[in-house]
């Protein structure tokens, strides 16, 4: 529903530019029950270490909930309630165990003309964030605010404005208290062949730093996806992402700093996916 989240402004730049662009080595497996219930296991390589997680999600009517628990020994609890008492309006509550102060609910309202996302955190004294958009699904104007109620100061205020037509997606943030102004576009040049570029320029006030992204996307077919990148910094990264089967993805990426070509590139290592139902293996990659 229009015009979405606080969230949703920029979000379509951002999953140009930066989705999908690997950083280390992780295998992904799905399990997928007759009851609907979904158990995803995740291996990750960083450097020398080797981070697990398992998470299931289990949906009932409009009530989703879902358990993460990681090498860490932590677990993480979601439930969702969507529709509660209104259309376009979700409840969320979350907790961390054995975190104690860890605790929130969080509520979404979904409207025409606005979209409303306030959050609260369970303890003595807690920080409250609110969201807000008002527009249409083509101008849409928004702020993201945080206060610390222990010491009565804001520790975010954010504020964005987008502007969308049939292929074309521009929008302007003001982030990090008013000292990172970020400009960005998204264009889809040929819907058929999901062929998309897109640019993001950021400018630090207290830094007098800039930093200007490119990026572009192309099905090579309907199964294969290839994305470039490159920016002021001379950082040229690209991935190929193909989809073997439903919901199974193998995906590449290599990143090169063009101003130390000396140095050879960068091969970021593969993300492997894979399905599996509850009668074993269904497809692997």
């Amino acid at each position: 529903m229009a015009p979405g989240l606080y969230s949703d402004i920029g979000k379509k730049t951002r999953d140009l530019l930066c989705r999908d662009f690997l950083t280390e080595q992780k295998v992904t497996i799905t399990t997928y029950t007759a009851n609907g219930a979904v158990i995803t296991a995740t291996g990750t390589k960083k450097n020398d270490f080797i981070l697990g997680e398992i998470q299931s999600q289990l949906k009932n009517k409009n009530v989703t909930v879902d358990l993460k628990a990681n090498s860490e020994s932590n677990v993480l609890a979601t439930f969702t309630i969507d529709e509660l008492g209104a259309p376009g309006l979700k409840s969320i509550f979350s907790f961390v165990v054995p975190d104690q102060k860890s605790g929130k609910i969080e509520l979404q309202y979904l409207h025409d003309y606005a979209g409303i996302n306030t959050s609260l955190g369970l303890t003595a004294n807690p920080i409250v964030n609110f969201s807000g958009v008002v527009g249409t699904s083509t101008l849409a104007v928004g702020a993201d605010v945080s206060l610390d109620t222990a010491t009565g100061n804001f520790t975010k205020y954010n504020a964005g404005v987008s502007i969308t037509n049939a292929d074309l997606i521009a929008s302007l943030n003001l982030n990090n208290k008013g000292d990172l102004l970020s400009a960005s576009y998204y264009h889809l040049v040929r819907p058929f062949t999901n062929t998309a570029v897109g640019a993001e320029l950021t400018h630090s006030f207290s830094t007098s730093e800039n930093t200007l992204t490119f990026g572009t996307q192309h099905s090579l077919d309907p199964l294969t996806t290839f994305k470039a990148r490159f920016d002021n910094y001379g950082k040229a990264s690209a991935l190929i992402q193909h989809q073997w089967r439903p919901k199974s993805f193998l995906t590449l990426s290599a990143e090169v700093d063009t101003k130390a070509i000396e140095k050879s590139s960068k091969i970021k290592r593969p993300c492997v996916a894979a399905k599996v139902t509850e009668h074993g293996f269904d497809d692997y990659e």
